[in-house]
């Protein structure tokens, strides 16, 4: 590792073009200028050629040069991070379930744009995920939908999500026999979703593996497509139906007990949030409450 205090001297040097200003504005002599450029050419080799009117840079001494401008900008950047100043640049990092993720997005775009230096970073990743991110440090935000019982982490309720049957419009569910005539269509959280809700709806009912398996999608803005064609029904949680964009072609079955979910939302405990974090959780709740 080389010497901050030489570095500092050789930027100097090349700045200035000259031992004597790079010695006064240091405030030092010009022959520890002279030293500490010696010390650097001991371990990189020759840095500078003496002229009458100046020095000339060398490759070795070019290098050097860059080299000291990435620390000089990667020491920016680090500060830039640990800033609590809420008016720095940074990065706002949220990971969250896909459904509310999806909500949540053009929320997060707005307030990039009324707030340009800030950059947002989001992920959609199921709970397990989410909550080894946070505690990883590689997203400074999550969302869950079951509240973490870990002392390393905060939480606080967000929002409610309840669960919704969806069919094609125009179709009508009065039994069980109705699924399974319309068919599911399944997602990675189908089956889950979908018993907890029909078993309240349905009593006694044979289980979602006993209906026809229409089709599958791993995406949740894709979900809804199958049944806007009318392929099939789904469960899904009721974010991600309110902003599906072809709505006509949906309809939601009302009735029977409510199953909701409580969004949970979820940052390290251990420090607090930088300033532009808690701005943006005050915004989400602002305008998801809204």
């Amino acid at each position: 590792m080389l010497n901050s205090q030489w570095l500092q001297t050789f930027v100097a040097l090349i700045e200035l073009g000259s031992f004597t200003r790079a010695a006064e504005k240091l405030q030092i002599t010009q022959a520890a200028v002279s030293q500490h450029l010696r010390q650097l050419e001991d371990r990189l080799g020759l840095l500078v050629v003496r002229r009458a009117r100046g020095i000339d840079l060398t490759p070795a001494g070019q290098a050097l040069l860059d080299y000291c401008r990435e620390l000089e900008a990667a020491d920016k950047k680090l500060h830039l991070r640990l800033s609590d100043d809420d008016d720095a640049d940074g990065e706002i990092g949220l990971i969250t379930p896909g459904s509310i993720g999806l909500a949540l997005f053009p929320i997060l775009l707005d307030l990039q744009q009324h707030n340009p230096k800030w950059k947002i970073r989001h992920r959609f990743a199921p709970d397990p995920e989410v909550v080894s991110a946070v505690l990883a440090n590689q997203y400074e935000l999550g969302l869950v939908t079951l509240q973490p019982d870990d002392a390393r982490l905060a939480s606080s309720k967000l929002a409610e999500e309840p669960l919704e049957l969806v069919v094609p419009a125009g179709e009508t569910v009065g039994d069980w026999s109705d699924l399974q005539r319309i068919g599911f269509i399944d997602h990675p959280d189908g089956h889950a979703m979908a018993n907890r809700l029909l078993s309240r709806r349905f009593p006694r009912n044979p289980g979602v593996a006993c209906l026809p398996r229409h089709g599958f999608s791993n995406q949740v803005g894709l979900i809804l497509e199958f049944v806007a064609r009318g392929l099939g029904f789904t469960v899904i949680p009721r974010y991600a139906r309110t902003v599906f964009p072809n709505a006509g072609a949906i309809s939601v079955v009302e009735g029977g007990s409510p199953v909701i979910d409580t969004l949970w939302l979820i940052h390290r405990a251990e420090w607090p949030l930088p300033v532009r974090c808690g701005k943006t959780v005050k915004y989400l709740r602002e305008r998801i409450g809204s």
